[in-house]
């Protein structure tokens, strides 16, 4: 092993063990490992930022700006209403559920795709009294198996298309991945939607059982005992007693430095004290107004001038790599300049020791925000945030529906017909949405996931200095001595299962980076067509079911499902399972050997 490939290797090794290890923000970790990748000499100096202008890396932030202005101009919420009628069949609802997120998925991102129908599922597991994790891990799952569609549908099918490139004189192009993207989901959404959902580890409300809104009863918050408080001297027994059929716990009171416990029911109230509670967002929302106590925000605060029926309270989860990602609450300011309280916070349902102020937020957590109506909508969304209910948060922009839909089609034809690459044509799709007043020009750059884009852009030089090294045909080389004599459709399984367990402890979009050139070298190896090769790490890199870290969307719907880490496997393994076992032939019968 020569010098240069120790160093890469050391680099990338260090990289996917900060990944995996998941404390510090993956982009900051690729672009670091970038740095340090110039500094070892084995990525050029000129090249360190070439990453950033590849056309996997712009593609992938043109169709994040393209599905934005889909999603806020109304122009899918058509086909959520149509899932209504079918409602009154668990199976058939996950089905239509995970199946329209699949198709919605196959164009726009999913991330996108399920801030859009997270709400939709929400909704009617209240209405239907049914779990919210029982619709939420299929509907992820399902929006995940629909990017496998179109070479758009997932940003490793992106990188995959234009790694072609060096290996066949051309891309992959829109709908190359189709034959076997399609057959795969139609298999995964039906192993979800008949067999898959019976497997899920369910926590809170069992099915038929009332719960609250979004199945969260373990919000937590701190509320003030105001100076002129009536209820100063009385024990926390007696606030107990008063509280009648009011559902929550007093976990701890707070009186200057000292903390204790709910528990000591003859402790009197003093003003000033502050008193830790958990309970539901209605019932949170009712003992405030029954007893008078004030929200001791540690970020934020509602404009005193507001009248108090402008103020409402809104739910929203926190995205992986979104502004207030592992921001601790008291050290938030982007709340307080839209007059907006953070009121609780919920993690899984669960309470947590400590004050409130020093909670540090993690993707999934869902937050409980209180402040004027026309406030919140901006609010969430300057959080890059997921609202969790069926709110208008695009007014004004619903004309422009139709609009946005014939431009993104016509963008979608044009790249599929090949007539432009696709990154100019969702890049002129852009000017026209602009133009046409669908996309304002200010809020261009909102739609894009920035730790994505740095990510990629990190990663590319990267992936180029392990091939420029060797190191991938040394990978290769190895997989090939190990293998044996075995048939190369044996190797391309064990590539899949390689390749989907990276996925499942990684970013998919780090794996698919590594693993398509030595993929690729492989094949070389074999004497066969890179193509099924390529292909499998595809399919294998974006498919993710096992844990909450290996896709985006797993760590949306953790705290909303009340999911704990090992929830996903029960039925992602077998998931893995029934894509291996049809990806696999309908990728050697589609792209031979």
């Amino acid at each position: 092993m020569t010098q240069p490939q120790i160093y890469i290797f050391a680099i990338l090794g260090a990289l996917l063990v900060l990944l995996m290890w998941g404390r510090l923000r993956f982009d900051v970790v690729a672009f670091t490992a970038l740095l340090l990748g110039v500094l070892a000499g084995v990525v050029p100096p000129a090249r360190a930022f070439a990453g950033f202008g590849h056309p996997a890396t712009i593609t992938v932030a043109a169709v994040l700006v393209l599905s934005r202005v889909l999603s806020q101009s109304g122009a899918v919420d058509p086909a959520a209403r149509a899932l209504r009628p079918l409602e009154s069949w668990r199976s058939v609802h996950i089905a239509g559920l995970a199946g329209l997120g699949a198709v919605l998925s196959a164009f726009m991102n999913n991330v996108g795709t399920l801030g859009l129908l997270m709400p939709v599922a929400l909704q009617s597991a209240r209405r239907l009294k049914r779990p919210a994790g029982l619709l939420l891990m299929p509907l992820s799952f399902g929006t995940i198996l629909g990017g496998l569609i179109t070479m758009i549908g997932t940003p490793p099918n992106i990188i995959i298309a234009t790694f072609r490139t060096q290996v066949a004189g051309e891309p992959f192009t829109m709908f190359d991945f189709a034959p076997v993207g399609l057959v795969t989901a139609v298999a995964g959404i039906g192993f979800v939607a008949l067999v898959g959902w019976r497997l899920i580890p369910l926590h809170g409300p069992k099915d038929g059982e009332p719960g609250d809104l979004f199945d969260i009863e373990g919000y937590t918050t701190e509320l003030l005992v105001p100076k002129d408080s009536p209820h100063i001297g009385k024990t926390l027994a007696e606030l107990d007693d008063g509280a009648g059929e009011l559902d929550f716990v007093i976990i701890d009171l707070i009186r200057g430095k000292k903390r204790f416990p709910g528990t000591l029911v003859d402790k009197e109230l003093r003003a000033g004290d502050i008193l830790k509670i958990e309970a539901g967002a209605e019932v949170l929302d009712k003992v405030i107004s029954k007893f008078g106590f004030e929200p001791a925000h540690p970020v934020g605060t509602a404009e005193p001038s507001v009248a108090a029926t402008d103020l409402s309270l809104m739910e929203a989860v926190v995205k992986p790599g979104s502004r207030i990602d592992g921001r601790e609450v008291g050290r938030l300011r982007l709340f307080r300049r839209r007059d907006v309280a953070l009121l609780a916070v919920s993690r899984r349902g669960q309470g947590f020791r400590g004050r409130l102020k020093d909670f540090r937020l993690r993707a999934g957590d869902v937050l409980l925000l209180y402040g004027p109506v026309e406030q919140l909508p901006d609010a969430v969304a300057a959080a890059d945030c997921l609202p969790l209910a069926e709110r208008d948060l695009a007014f004004g922009r619903r004309r422009h529906a139709w609009a946005a839909a014939v431009i993104f089609a016509a963008a979608v034809a044009t790249a599929a017909l090949g007539l432009l690459p696709i990154y100019i044509t969702f890049g002129l799709a852009i000017v026209l949405l602009v133009l046409t007043g669908a996309l304002p020009a200010r809020e261009i750059y909102e739609g894009i996931e920035w730790p994505v884009i740095v990510l990629l852009g990190a990663l590319i030089p990267l992936g180029g200095a392990l091939d420029a090294t060797g190191g991938t045909q040394l990978i290769a080389d190895a997989v090939l001595t190990l293998g044996g004599t075995l048939p190369a459709w044996v190797i391309l399984a064990i590539l899949m299962v390689v390749t989907m367990t990276l996925s499942d402890l990684l970013n998919n979009v780090a794996t698919a980076v590594v693993m398509a050139p030595i993929g690729a070298k492989i094949a070389s190896g074999l004497g066969v067509s890179a193509d099924p090769f390529l292909m499998a790490v595809a399919v294998a890199a974006s498919c993710a079911f096992l844990t909450p870290i290996g896709h985006q969307n797993n760590a949306l719907i953790m705290g909303p499902g009340r999911f704990r880490f090992g929830d996903y496997w029960p039925m992602g393994l077998p998931l893995e399972v029934v894509v291996i076992v049809v990806a696999l032939p309908m990728i050697l019968w589609v792209w031979p050997l």
